[in-house]
């Protein structure tokens, strides 16, 4: 339950610890007073979105702290996964700093913590119930919350929820596919036609330049042929016995030489100069003859190489200026390719998991349903018995669950139907209900409600509007026998819920040095009697009305 509740600098709220009994405590003040400062002070804490306008005038930041005792099971198993360290008694201390350059700090048992895990904790703290929640019962999309709360469903509820997430992820990656899939066709039978082209072209790096220097040889032939003739004649000479070459000429030199080598030892060394040289010039005659035979070239050799080049030519106006260009074309060719290829593949998975994916939610959906209507029945006809308490009298509560589209909630369409009198044909509750009827069915929902959760503290904001008379005495009776069972804080401006209090908080403002100051101050008896009797006057109240107060006061703790 909470135990004490700190506030420094939250609106006109310069600082104020206020300490809540268990049982039934109330906040009663004139209008303005600041108790829904102290509403959002709590929902501060309970990791809810807050505003820097939150922050005093002329301050620098803003505090709130909270300490829980006796916390339920949840809350501790949450607490301890989360990695917080819990005292003896289960306390748990919680403070959220507001800075007004928009920074924020919080902290759990002195551990620093972030606004989203506050907020996982916090809803098991305590639940907080005003007029935003009667607002929720006239949205039939809400009421499937109420029921799932009482149902204990989270078993299919998460079984749902995965088979969901598993087909429309399914369903989302097929339809991706399928979009583009003509497309996808087109360019797969233009990719297999590039990829076959160059890969039957067999494209070689330096092909094309070897290409342009043979037919430039073959071109050039006659004029090549004819220089290397003249020079094979010079070298090496031919069959023509006068026709004296370099050959001849250096082996008439190499006889001469020869014949004095005996008588002149001298000449030896330039006897095998020559020879060596006449050795050099026969293997370039042998090689100008290799290279006359190789520029020889076979006319049909030629037309085969300019056909090539025009081949290659042809690849390189469609996929690139050089062979390096065109082989990574094709590369890329190859790996677009595949990839389609592989998409198909996905295709035909993701349709063979269509079917069975589908199937899984619509059984998974109809379990849910099944287990919300049979929730309903028992959630509606114990709030049936709370609204007869509460001067409901002849009503019939109801809930209508009928097939709707598959979303992340479920597949049910759901809303709540009263019929408020005897013979009245039942109907939405957005079409009948009053605002008092309104905080008196959420009363009665959210006291069967408090019988599932394991939620130690209610507080109630002005539950009590539109209310009045007999109700009035019912709603106050009821709060109070809520909170033997848990910790119920209520803001009230009825003198019913008042005098029903375990515990008592006046909330105050004045006026010092042009500031406006909240006070909150717990009531003895004689404090309370004359609040019970300012709510019942709005605001002057004379000794009858205080002896009228005083026995208000006693016939409520009846």
């Amino acid at each position: 339950m909470l135990q004490y509740l700190h506030i420094e600098n939250i609106a006109v709220i310069e600082q104020a610890n206020i300490e809540f009994s268990n049982g039934f405590n109330v906040m009663t003040g004139e209008t303005g007073a600041g108790k829904s400062i102290i509403i959002d002070a709590l929902f501060a804490i309970l990791g809810e979105r807050t505003s820097r306008e939150l922050i005093r005038h002329g301050c620098d930041k803003a505090v709130v702290s909270a300490s829980f005792i006796d916390i339920g099971k949840e809350a501790e198993k949450k607490l301890l996964e989360l990695g917080y360290s819990l005292e003896d008694n289960s306390e748990v201390i919680i403070q959220r700093i507001l800075f007004a350059d928009g920074r924020g700090q919080v902290k759990i048992n002195s551990q620093p913590a972030n606004v989203s895990t506050l907020k996982e904790i916090g809803k098991l703290l305590i639940n907080i119930h005003g007029q935003h929640d009667n607002q929720n019962l006239l949205n039939p999309e809400k009421h499937i919350a109420f029921i799932d709360a009482f149902a204990e469903n989270e078993v299919e509820r998460t079984a749902y929820i995965e088979a969901f997430n598993k087909f429309r992820d399914v369903s989302k990656k097929y339809n991706a596919i399928i979009a583009d899939e003509e497309e996808k066709t087109t360019r797969a039978n233009l990719l297999r036609y590039q990829i076959d082209e160059i890969e039957k072209s067999n494209v070689r790096i330096g092909e094309i330049n070897d290409l342009k220097e043979k037919i430039l040889i073959y071109q050039q032939s006659e004029k090549i042929i004819t220089a290397l003739r003249e020079a094979f004649f010079a070298i090496g000479g031919d069959d023509e016995p006068d026709n004296l070459c370099a050959v001849d000429l250096l082996k008439n030199a190499i006889r001469s030489l020869g014949g004095i080598l005996d008588v002149y030892a001298d000449t030896k060394k330039v006897y095998e100069a020559i020879n060596s040289l006449a050795l050099d010039l026969e293997g370039i005659s042998s090689d100008i003859s290799g290279m006359i035979d190789e520029v020889n070239l076979n006319p049909e050799d030629f037309i085969n190489a300019q056909n090539r080049l025009d081949t290659l030519r042809d690849l390189m106006l469609k996929y690139g200026d050089t062979e390096e260009q065109i082989l990574e074309f094709l590369s890329n060719a190859k790996t677009e390719f595949s990839s389609i290829v592989q998409d198909e593949k996905l295709r035909v998975e993701l349709e063979n998991l269509l079917e069975p994916t589908q199937q899984a939610l619509i059984d998974a959906g109809q379990k849910l349903t099944k287990s919300r209507e049979i929730a309903a029945k028992s959630i509606c006809s114990k709030i049936c018995e709370e609204l007869a308490f509460l001067d409901f009298n002849g009503a019939e509560f109801s809930a209508e669950i009928k097939n709707g589209k598959y979303t992340k909630n479920g597949c049910d369409y759901t809303e709540f139907l009263i019929s408020a009198n005897v013979g009245e044909i039942a109907k939405p509750l957005v079409k009948v209900a009053s605002g008092g009827e309104l905080s008196r069915i959420m009363l009665a929902i959210r006291s069967v409600l408090s019988l599932k959760d394991d939620v130690e503290t209610l507080i109630f904001d002005e539950i009590d509007t539109g209310i009045s008379g007999q109700a009035a005495h019912k709603v106050a009776s009821k709060l109070y026998d809520v909170a033997k069972n848990r910790q119920v804080i209520c803001v009230t401006h009825l003198a019913q819920i008042a005098a029903s209090a375990d515990r008592h908080l006046f909330i105050s403002k004045s006026v010092k040095n042009n500031k406006t100051y909240t006070e909150v101050t717990p009531l003895d008896n004689s404090g309370r009697i004359k609040e019970v009797a300012r709510i019942m006057s709005g605001g002057e109240y004379t000794e009858n009305l205080l002896k009228t107060a005083e026995e208000l006061i006693s016939l409520m703790k009846k």
